[in-house]
């Protein structure tokens, strides 16, 4: 067995691991990157960049039926469910030479193509080497979760990691888990023309605001999607093609493909932790602030360290560990920043407080700003118009913001770098943005902010008749 000594080893190439490894390698530590699976992680083979890929094959062919409004004849769009998935791994090869081996053996890292495990709290072994390293960052991300449903092991399923790969397009797709995967899936299926229900035990979209979540469920019930709610699963039955779901109200629910989305786990069955002394809480491992583990030695990051589960929460983990593993400063990682995003059409994005839990902190002290996007001129140019942005503002800075809409995804950026910044509703009102455009709903919510306290206060009038009669 051959032994490697480095400043730092990392466990794990998905977006969080490939991220501390090219930073650390390219500022002089030494570096050794572990991957027993596919480089780019569960992000570039199966979650992120393969679903948003099929996501905009069902764009596509949903606005080839909805042209009329804008003067071009509707036209039956002709969906092929195989060349959509061929669509899709052009888009993950395209991507993939990013995060491949040789790319990052470029950037100085040692990267050894087995899963790793700990022997000792300062070794990991992983196929013939034992590494030692003077610090290690485990990056091994999630998996699907699939509950041990009575009769699902009898019967064929997809999960995330298996449904990009399908070529023939499901008749009728049952979708059990009405999160931000099932509801995606449940869209760009019902656009590429199957016929879709989705099963969902508690409420659909259920972390999310509820008025934001009830105008992206109406949306796609209006598609076509059958959303049942309140129906936890009691059993499942049948074989490939005739499959039946029962819930434990009795409602039968059949369809010839079965999609597990309830949710995520987090990627800790090889590392044998107890060997290292690294304790586990809940979903991950257990980690402080500073996303130290408890051996001291050891970091973990991304979905592993059980927290908000999303790729860019990974990246942003990433910089923290740089900051604090090679330069030895102090850096905490927060969360209320941080955003996250369901890319349905209309798109939900969030940061920071909803209304209902800023309410619960702040009460009655609670302001909301809120504008439609009815009332945007670029969203009604292009159609745009279902959807709304509310910021939660306490003492004139914002707390959180919720955006259900056409590019919610990108709009909600500019409130989470308010909250890291924690910038005041003033300077927000201060940005300009070009018209038309929909970034003005970001500068038009602040407007609505201020206006009561501009139009409506007669301070402010009658500090305006005082200056038009007496200052010339």
């Amino acid at each position: 067995m051959s032994r490697i000594e480095c400043d730092l080893l990392v466990i794990g190439a998905g977006s969080g691991g490939l991220s501390v490894a090219a930073g650390a390698s390219q500022m002089g530590a030494s570096v050794v990157l572990l991957e027993g699976h596919k480089m780019g992680g569960d992000c570039l083979n199966y979650g992120c960049v393969p679903s948003k890929a099929l996501l905009a094959s069902g764009k596509a062919a949903h606005a080839q039926a909805h042209t009329q409004a804008f003067g071009v004849a509707d036209q039956q769009p002709q969906p092929d469910y195989a060349a959509a998935k061929d669509h899709v791994q052009a888009v993950i090869d395209t991507i993939a030479p990013v995060d491949s081996q040789e790319r990052f053996e470029g950037f100085g890292v040692q990267v050894i193509r087995e899963f790793g495990r700990f022997v000792s709290p300062t070794e990991v072994e992983a196929g013939p080497h034992r590494i030692i390293a003077r610090r290690v960052v485990i990056a091994t991300g999630s998996s699907p979760l699939v509950p041990p449903i009575p009769g699902l092991d009898k019967v064929p399923y997809e999960t995330n990691e298996t449904l990009f790969e399908l070529r023939e397009k499901p008749e009728h797709l049952l979708i059990i888990g009405g999160g931000p995967i099932g509801m995606e899936m449940a869209q760009v299926h019902i656009r590429l023309g199957s016929k879709v229900t989705v099963i969902e035990g508690f409420k659909a979209l259920g972390k999310d605001d509820p008025e934001a979540a009830s105008l992206v469920l109406d949306s796609l019930r209006a598609e076509g999607v059958e959303i049942v709610e309140g129906a936890m699963v009691s059993r499942i039955g049948g074989q490939a093609g005739t499959i039946e779901v029962e819930t434990k109200d009795g409602s039968r629910f059949k369809g010839s493909h079965l999609l597990m989305a309830v949710g995520r786990k987090a990627n800790m069955e090889r590392l044998n932790l107890a060997a290292a002394g690294i304790e586990t809480k809940g979903n991950g491992i257990k980690v402080d602030d500073s996303l130290l583990t408890t051996n001291r030695q050891v970091y973990a990051i991304g979905d592993v360290a059980g927290g908000l589960q999303f790729t860019h929460v990974a990246g942003y983990h990433a910089g923290i560990i740089i900051r604090s593993a090679l330069f030895g400063l102090p850096s905490k990682a927060k969360i209320s920043h941080i955003p996250w995003a369901t890319y349905t059409d209309p798109e939900l994005a969030q940061v920071g407080l909803t209304e209902a839990q800023a309410r619960d902190i702040y009460g009655v002290k609670l302001e909301v700003a809120r504008f439609d996007y009815h009332h945007n001129d670029r969203a009604i140019a292009e159609r745009k118009t279902k959807g709304f942005i509310k910021v939660m503002v306490f003492k004139g800075r914002p707390v959180g913001a919720t955006i259900a809409g056409h590019q919610a995804g990108e709009l909600i950026s500019l409130w989470s770098m308010t909250l890291a910044n924690r910038l005041k509703m003033s300077q927000i009102a201060a940005m300009v943005a070009p018209y038309p455009s929909f970034s003005e709903l970001n500068k038009r919510v602040a407007g609505a902010y201020f206006s009561p306290r501009l139009f409506e206060s007669g301070f402010v009038k009658r500090a305006v008749r005082f200056v038009q009669r007496w200052i010339p």
